[in-house]
């Protein structure tokens, strides 16, 4: 765990002034290096997990056509379920060995609503996931704002209405040597928003790059969160933070994971933290808006 950092995030709630900050520091320098670390103490109840990863299992083993008619290609706005093939997170290879389900925030209002299975108890399961993780990626960027010199809350209405994505996934079985060179479960990629909250069956494949070169594997950590910077953060703390590679390998058995991403709202300005930037030096990147730099991203990997 050299690579990956564990840390127990529960005194961001209850914690001294003090013990709040040494641990932002300690996220912090885990942002700073490999980009990654991992979480215990965030709230979320193991039934949570296990309720998630059941509602994935019953998604996709929905029939082919069924799952058709929930395809985000029918509904659009990232809503619904994404068949095998049909992403390159890495644009040299070939596409993605997964499939997904995709469900973001929405008012009901200002985004339209998601597109949710005809399966039992499947909505409220996947929402109560939804909104526990929310609650963590939200306590998480108070851990950034105070490594960054912000005021703990700075990023509090920027994520008030955000541009957040659960993902469920499923990587199916790959025997060994079946797999075509260069075939990826999840292609070489950085994720495009702020931070990734990413929980795993316990089945190998995440691999970090590592700075000087190879890969390392992320080992299975029950009931934890696997935690990632995404390249909006980075750009917001002026390359400070490091957004890093990463790949999902071919499994030799059938993989599920929950990844939940959190971008923020689509009208935030991002725009170099004044502590990122050197005395005399002017920020590497220009001011954009989220949604700017999230509709870049996504046109990249879905070709549209």
């Amino acid at each position: 765990m050299s690579d990956i950092p564990l840390f127990d995030i529960g005194v961001l709630d209850g914690g001294t002034p003090a013990v709040r900050r040494a641990l932002a520091a300690q996220i912090g320098a885990a942002c700073r290096d490999t980009g990654f670390f991992a979480i215990t103490g965030h709230g979320m109840a193991g039934t949570q997990m296990t309720d998630a990863f059941a509602a994935a299992q019953q998604v996709f083993a929905l029939p082919a056509a069924a799952k058709q008619e929930l395809a985000i290609a029918r509904h659009g706005h990232n809503r619904g379920y994404v068949g095998l093939g049909v992403e390159a997170l890495d644009e040299k290879t070939a596409p993605d060995l997964k499939e997904a389900y995709n469900l973001i925030w929405t008012d009901g209002v200002t985004r339209p609503p998601n597109i949710w299975p005809d399966l039992p108890l499947w909505r409220e399961r996947v929402q109560a996931y939804f909104d526990a993780a929310l609650a963590i990626g939200r306590r998480l960027h108070q851990a950034f704002a105070l490594d960054l010199g912000l005021e703990q809350d700075f990023f509090a209405d920027k994520l008030d209405a955000p541009q957040a994505t659960l993902r469920l996934l499923h990587y199916p079985a790959t025997v060994a040597g079946d797999a075509p060179p260069g075939l990826r479960g999840a292609g070489v990629h950085t994720d495009y928003g702020n931070v990734t909250l990413l929980a795993t069956d316990g089945v190998a494949g995440l691999q970090v790059q590592r700075r000087g070169g190879g890969w390392t594997d992320v080992p299975s950590l029950p009931g934890a969160f696997v935690c990632n910077i995404g390249d909006c953060l980075m750009r917001w703390s002026n390359d400070v933070y490091a957004s890093t590679p990463h790949r999902v390998l071919p499994p030799q058995r059938e993989r599920y994971s929950i990844a939940f991403f959190l971008d923020p709202n689509p009208e935030a300005l991002v725009s170099a933290i004044p502590s990122c930037v050197p005395p005399g030096q002017a920020p590497r990147h220009a001011p954009v808006t989220a949604a700017q730099y999230l509709q870049q991203r996504f046109a990249a990997t879905y070709g549209h």
